[in-house]
């Protein structure tokens, strides 16, 4: 079934959209959490939150492409659950991922820098359209879907060395090409 025939199901207020979104993104679904959470419970837990946020926002919401609107819901729910939970120190894996990107991303707490945040994402937008796709798809792999370093090595056919290294120059290009706009780090 096509993202738009699911969305109508949405629409129409059909149980059988979840079903029809779980048989097609539910792997997907489950390993942007898994990715992020690491505790399997915790994964699924989300996956059927954001199943039920798909159903409380479709309508009046009508996403074009389904697999990125999930993928979103996913990611935000994740995370959410992740800092709530982090309280109770159950996670070590996003840390590290998030801390990897200290030093070129600034940290948004502030408010002169959630008024920053908006030309901060145009500009990130602006630096990941002018990689090679191969460099955007690694990137956004590791930071955005949170896959691991070692599952990177593996989908490029390199050692885990190579692909860090690959990061941690992707890193220095960002901070690189942040300061040069002007952004704060």
């Amino acid at each position: 079934m096509v993202d738009k025939e699911i969305v109508s199901l949405y629409l129409e207020r059909k149980e059988e959209a979840i079903t029809e979104t779980e048989r097609k993104y539910g792997a997907y679904c489950r390993q942007i959490s898994r990715n992020i959470l690491t505790v399997k419970e915790d994964a699924e837990e989300c996956v059927n939150d954001a199943y039920h946020a798909a159903w409380m926002h479709i309508p009046p919401d009508e996403p074009q492409r389904l697999k990125t609107y999930l993928g979103k819901l996913i990611r935000n729910l994740a995370i959410s659950r992740y800092r709530k939970n982090r309280a109770a120190k159950r996670y070590v894996g996003v840390e590290v991922l998030l801390s990897e990107l200290d030093d070129c991303v600034p940290d948004g707490q502030s408010p002169e820098r959630a008024v920053e945040a908006h030309e901060l994402t145009q500009e990130l937008s602006d630096w990941l359209l002018s990689l090679k796709k191969e460099d955007r798809i690694l990137f956004l792999r590791r930071y955005w879907y949170g896959f691991s370093v070692k599952q990177l090595a593996q989908e490029r056919g390199c050692k885990p060395n190579a692909a860090a290294q690959r990061l941690y120059v992707l890193r220095c290009a960002l901070r690189d090409y942040l300061t040069v706009k002007g952004v704060a780090l």
